[in-house]
């Protein structure tokens, strides 16, 4: 599985990184960024979960 965020949209609220810190991470312009390839099969819920969260709704986990 991978994760997919629409940085664009983004609005710095953190709830991804807070979910699912193995996926999710803040990069330098304030913005959530994926830094993994695949997401590690142990936290796919936790991949899940924060897509779900996201409140802007622009997490795509494909």
């Amino acid at each position: 599985m991978k994760a997919e965020i629409d940085r664009d949209g983004c609005i710095a609220c953190e709830v991804c990184v807070d979910t699912c810190p193995e996926v999710f991470r803040m990069a330098d312009d304030g913005k959530a960024e994926v830094y993994v390839d695949e997401i590690p099969k142990d936290t796919e819920d936790a991949a899940a979960e924060a897509a779900e969260s996201c409140p802007v709704d622009v997490i795509t986990i494909k």
